[in-house]
Protein backbone atom coordinates (compact mmCIF):
# COMPACT_ATOMS: atom_id res chain seq x y z
CA UNK A 1 0.00 0.00 0.00
CA UNK A 2 1.45 3.69 0.58
CA UNK A 3 4.98 3.53 1.31
CA UNK A 4 5.73 7.62 1.31
CA UNK A 5 3.30 10.30 1.66
CA UNK A 6 4.57 13.79 0.37
CA UNK A 7 3.41 17.67 0.97
CA UNK A 8 4.14 20.87 0.08
CA UNK A 9 4.83 21.64 4.20
CA UNK A 10 2.10 24.25 4.32
CA UNK A 11 0.00 24.40 7.40
CA UNK A 12 -3.17 22.99 7.82
CA UNK A 13 -3.63 19.46 5.64
CA UNK A 14 0.37 19.57 4.20
CA UNK A 15 1.43 19.55 7.75
CA UNK A 16 -0.80 16.98 9.02
CA UNK A 17 -0.02 14.48 6.05
CA UNK A 18 3.64 14.85 7.05
CA UNK A 19 3.08 14.55 10.87
CA UNK A 20 0.94 11.78 9.81
CA UNK A 21 3.35 9.59 8.24
CA UNK A 22 5.91 10.28 11.05
CA UNK A 23 3.77 8.96 13.76
CA UNK A 24 2.85 5.66 11.36
CA UNK A 25 6.42 5.15 10.77
CA UNK A 26 6.12 5.73 6.71
CA UNK A 27 8.72 8.02 4.67
CA UNK A 28 7.71 10.95 3.90
CA UNK A 29 9.28 14.36 1.54
CA UNK A 30 8.29 16.46 -1.66
CA UNK A 31 8.80 19.95 -2.14
CA UNK A 32 8.55 23.08 -0.16
CA UNK A 33 9.22 26.14 -1.94
CA UNK A 34 12.50 28.27 -1.77
CA UNK A 35 13.78 29.30 1.96
CA UNK A 36 11.15 26.57 2.88
CA UNK A 37 8.62 29.17 2.70
CA UNK A 38 5.10 28.22 4.84
CA UNK A 39 2.63 30.82 6.40
CA UNK A 40 4.05 30.29 10.02
CA UNK A 41 7.86 30.66 9.22
CA UNK A 42 10.43 28.35 7.31
CA UNK A 43 9.36 24.70 7.52
CA UNK A 44 11.49 22.88 10.14
CA UNK A 45 14.45 20.85 8.58
CA UNK A 46 13.01 17.89 10.70
CA UNK A 47 10.61 17.65 7.71
CA UNK A 48 12.40 16.23 5.01
CA UNK A 49 11.16 18.16 2.04
CA UNK A 50 13.22 19.85 -1.21
CA UNK A 51 13.20 23.32 -1.88
CA UNK A 52 12.05 24.31 -5.28
CA UNK A 53 14.21 27.04 -7.39
CA UNK A 54 11.99 29.24 -6.61
CA UNK A 55 9.14 30.96 -3.38
CA UNK A 56 6.73 30.28 -6.39
CA UNK A 57 3.48 27.39 -4.71
CA UNK A 58 2.29 26.79 -7.82
CA UNK A 59 5.99 25.22 -8.25
CA UNK A 60 6.23 22.78 -5.47
CA UNK A 61 2.90 21.67 -5.89
CA UNK A 62 3.11 20.76 -10.04
CA UNK A 63 6.16 19.10 -8.53
CA UNK A 64 4.59 17.28 -5.70
CA UNK A 65 2.01 15.81 -8.19
CA UNK A 66 4.44 14.82 -10.56
CA UNK A 67 6.71 12.78 -8.37
CA UNK A 68 3.76 10.97 -6.66
CA UNK A 69 1.18 7.65 -7.58
CA UNK A 70 -1.72 9.72 -6.77
CA UNK A 71 -2.96 12.77 -4.81
CA UNK A 72 -5.25 13.20 -1.91
CA UNK A 73 -6.97 16.78 -1.08
CA UNK A 74 -8.70 16.93 2.22
CA UNK A 75 -11.00 19.84 2.34
CA UNK A 76 -14.85 21.32 4.57
CA UNK A 77 -16.08 22.66 1.45
CA UNK A 78 -14.84 23.16 -1.96
CA UNK A 79 -11.60 23.58 -3.24
CA UNK A 80 -10.03 27.24 -3.78
CA UNK A 81 -6.95 28.86 -4.02
CA UNK A 82 -4.09 26.54 -3.81
CA UNK A 83 -6.08 23.11 -2.95
CA UNK A 84 -7.93 23.74 -6.62
CA UNK A 85 -4.33 24.35 -8.10
CA UNK A 86 -3.76 21.50 -6.66
CA UNK A 87 -6.39 19.73 -8.58
CA UNK A 88 -6.23 21.16 -11.75
CA UNK A 89 -2.17 20.07 -11.77
CA UNK A 90 -3.39 16.62 -11.17
CA UNK A 91 -5.58 16.78 -14.41
CA UNK A 92 -3.17 18.22 -16.60
CA UNK A 93 -0.50 15.42 -15.62
CA UNK A 94 -3.58 12.81 -16.14
CA UNK A 95 -2.34 11.73 -12.62
CA UNK A 96 -5.20 9.59 -10.10
CA UNK A 97 -6.86 12.13 -7.47
CA UNK A 98 -9.08 12.40 -4.46
CA UNK A 99 -10.89 15.10 -3.36
CA UNK A 100 -12.85 14.46 0.61
CA UNK A 101 -15.00 17.06 1.50
CA UNK A 102 -15.56 16.37 4.95
CA UNK A 103 -18.70 18.65 5.35
CA UNK A 104 -20.67 16.14 3.09
CA UNK A 105 -19.34 12.77 4.15
CA UNK A 106 -18.44 11.28 7.38
CA UNK A 107 -14.97 10.52 8.84
CA UNK A 108 -15.79 6.48 8.84
CA UNK A 109 -17.16 6.99 5.21
CA UNK A 110 -14.14 9.23 4.01
CA UNK A 111 -11.92 6.45 5.16
CA UNK A 112 -13.54 3.31 3.01
CA UNK A 113 -13.54 5.93 -0.12
CA UNK A 114 -10.00 7.02 0.76
CA UNK A 115 -9.10 3.39 1.33
CA UNK A 116 -10.66 2.04 -1.84
CA UNK A 117 -9.16 4.94 -4.23
CA UNK A 118 -5.85 3.89 -2.77
CA UNK A 119 -6.31 0.20 -3.60
CA UNK A 120 -7.90 0.68 -6.81
CA UNK A 121 -5.26 2.91 -8.23
CA UNK A 122 -1.81 1.02 -6.88
CA UNK A 123 -0.81 4.13 -4.66
CA UNK A 124 2.43 4.08 -3.30
CA UNK A 125 3.75 7.42 -3.05
CA UNK A 126 0.75 9.50 -1.77
CA UNK A 127 0.63 13.33 -1.92
CA UNK A 128 -1.48 15.10 0.25
CA UNK A 129 -3.17 18.43 0.10
CA UNK A 130 -5.43 21.03 1.43
CA UNK A 131 -6.39 24.40 3.20
CA UNK A 132 -3.49 25.98 5.27
CA UNK A 133 -4.45 26.13 9.08
CA UNK A 134 -5.43 30.27 8.40
CA UNK A 135 -8.30 29.45 5.96
CA UNK A 136 -9.73 26.62 8.71
CA UNK A 137 -7.94 26.51 11.68
CA UNK A 138 -9.85 22.76 12.00
CA UNK A 139 -8.60 20.82 9.21
CA UNK A 140 -5.21 20.47 10.73
CA UNK A 141 -6.71 18.31 13.60
CA UNK A 142 -9.49 16.40 11.04
CA UNK A 143 -6.75 15.51 8.48
CA UNK A 144 -4.33 14.10 11.12
CA UNK A 145 -7.00 11.94 12.67
CA UNK A 146 -7.94 10.90 9.34
CA UNK A 147 -4.93 9.69 7.64
CA UNK A 148 -4.00 8.29 11.16
CA UNK A 149 -6.91 6.04 10.65
CA UNK A 150 -7.37 5.14 7.14
CA UNK A 151 -4.39 2.99 7.45
CA UNK A 152 -5.66 0.21 9.45
CA UNK A 153 -9.43 1.00 8.19
CA UNK A 154 -8.45 0.72 4.87
CA UNK A 155 -7.70 -3.10 4.25
CA UNK A 156 -9.88 -5.68 3.50
CA UNK A 157 -11.76 -7.02 6.30
CA UNK A 158 -11.06 -10.64 5.09
CA UNK A 159 -7.67 -11.85 2.87
CA UNK A 160 -9.53 -12.88 -0.50
CA UNK A 161 -12.74 -11.67 -0.37
CA UNK A 162 -11.98 -8.46 -2.63
CA UNK A 163 -14.56 -6.16 -0.58
CA UNK A 164 -13.89 -2.85 1.43
CA UNK A 165 -15.12 -2.38 4.76
CA UNK A 166 -18.74 -1.14 3.82
CA UNK A 167 -19.65 -3.89 1.31
CA UNK A 168 -18.46 -6.80 4.18
CA UNK A 169 -20.17 -4.77 6.88
CA UNK A 170 -23.64 -4.72 4.94
CA UNK A 171 -23.41 -8.32 4.04
CA UNK A 172 -22.74 -9.60 7.60
CA UNK A 173 -25.40 -11.61 9.17
CA UNK A 174 -24.35 -12.88 12.71
CA UNK A 175 -23.37 -10.42 15.55
CA UNK A 176 -21.06 -10.91 18.41
CA UNK A 177 -22.94 -11.56 21.53
CA UNK A 178 -20.27 -10.06 24.27
CA UNK A 179 -17.14 -7.73 24.34
CA UNK A 180 -14.94 -10.94 23.85
CA UNK A 181 -16.41 -11.96 20.78
CA UNK A 182 -16.06 -8.14 19.25
CA UNK A 183 -12.65 -8.26 19.95
CA UNK A 184 -11.82 -11.67 18.40
CA UNK A 185 -13.08 -10.74 15.10
CA UNK A 186 -11.82 -6.94 15.01
CA UNK A 187 -8.60 -8.79 15.71
CA UNK A 188 -9.33 -11.64 12.45
CA UNK A 189 -9.67 -8.54 10.40
CA UNK A 190 -6.84 -6.21 11.10
CA UNK A 191 -4.00 -7.00 9.45
CA UNK A 192 -0.97 -7.37 11.28
CA UNK A 193 0.60 -4.02 10.43
CA UNK A 194 -2.55 -2.25 11.65
CA UNK A 195 -2.65 -4.31 14.57
CA UNK A 196 0.58 -3.00 15.44
CA UNK A 197 -0.34 0.95 15.10
CA UNK A 198 -3.11 0.43 17.55
CA UNK A 199 -1.04 -1.43 19.87
CA UNK A 200 1.49 1.69 20.16
CA UNK A 201 -1.14 4.23 20.02
CA UNK A 202 -0.85 5.99 23.67
CA UNK A 203 -4.35 5.59 25.72
CA UNK A 204 -4.92 9.65 25.61
CA UNK A 205 -5.09 8.69 21.92
CA UNK A 206 -7.75 6.83 21.37
CA UNK A 207 -10.41 9.03 21.21
CA UNK A 208 -9.28 9.97 17.96
CA UNK A 209 -10.63 6.61 16.66
CA UNK A 210 -14.09 7.33 17.46
CA UNK A 211 -15.14 8.65 14.36
CA UNK A 212 -13.50 5.96 11.71
CA UNK A 213 -12.96 2.73 13.83
CA UNK A 214 -15.72 3.51 16.12
CA UNK A 215 -18.49 4.52 13.72
CA UNK A 216 -17.09 1.24 11.93
CA UNK A 217 -17.72 -0.78 15.00
CA UNK A 218 -21.29 0.72 15.61
CA UNK A 219 -22.49 0.03 12.28
CA UNK A 220 -20.84 -3.83 11.77
CA UNK A 221 -22.30 -5.41 15.42
CA UNK A 222 -25.22 -3.21 15.08
CA UNK A 223 -24.70 -1.36 17.95
CA UNK A 224 -27.63 1.69 17.27
CA UNK A 225 -30.20 -0.69 19.33
CA UNK A 226 -29.74 -3.60 17.26
CA UNK A 227 -27.53 -5.42 19.46
CA UNK A 228 -28.76 -6.13 23.00
CA UNK A 229 -26.64 -8.68 24.19
CA UNK A 230 -23.94 -7.06 22.66
CA UNK A 231 -24.53 -3.99 24.47
CA UNK A 232 -25.31 -5.58 27.78
CA UNK A 233 -21.73 -7.00 28.14
CA UNK A 234 -20.61 -3.36 27.45
CA UNK A 235 -22.29 -1.76 29.97
CA UNK A 236 -21.08 -4.50 32.11
CA UNK A 237 -17.85 -4.16 31.14
CA UNK A 238 -17.63 -0.67 31.48
CA UNK A 239 -19.16 -0.94 34.88
CA UNK A 240 -21.84 2.40 34.02
CA UNK A 241 -24.18 3.74 31.85
CA UNK A 242 -23.58 4.24 28.35
CA UNK A 243 -24.34 7.33 27.13
CA UNK A 244 -24.70 6.39 23.09
CA UNK A 245 -23.42 4.14 20.55
CA UNK A 246 -20.27 5.96 20.35
CA UNK A 247 -19.53 5.53 24.33
CA UNK A 248 -20.35 1.58 23.43
CA UNK A 249 -17.91 1.47 20.56
CA UNK A 250 -15.66 3.60 22.87
CA UNK A 251 -15.38 0.44 25.01
CA UNK A 252 -14.39 -1.75 22.22
CA UNK A 253 -11.86 -0.27 21.37
CA UNK A 254 -10.11 0.22 24.43
CA UNK A 255 -10.37 -3.51 25.24
CA UNK A 256 -8.95 -4.04 21.89
CA UNK A 257 -5.99 -2.11 22.87
CA UNK A 258 -5.95 -3.52 26.15
CA UNK A 259 -5.11 -6.77 23.83
CA UNK A 260 -3.01 -5.37 21.20
CA UNK A 261 -0.67 -3.97 23.76
CA UNK A 262 0.15 -7.30 25.78
CA UNK A 263 0.86 -8.61 22.13
CA UNK A 264 2.17 -6.09 19.23
CA UNK A 265 3.71 -2.88 21.41
CA UNK A 266 7.02 -1.95 19.83
CA UNK A 267 9.99 -0.71 21.96
CA UNK A 268 10.92 2.13 20.44
CA UNK A 269 14.32 2.75 20.04
CA UNK A 270 15.96 5.66 20.45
Amino acid sequence: MVSKIVSGGQTGVDRAALDAAIKLGIAHGGWVPKGRLAEDGPLPETYHLRETSTAVYAERTEKNVIDSDGTLIISRGELTGGSEATRESALKHERPWLHVDLSRMSAFMSAVRIADWLRAHGIRILNVAGPRASKDPRIYRDALSLLECVFFLSQAPAAGTGDTVSEAAARSKDLPENIRQAVERLLDELPFKDRVIVANMSESELPALSKTLGEHIVNRYALAGGNPALLRSLRWKARRALADEADAAAVVIRELWKQLRATHSLRRVK
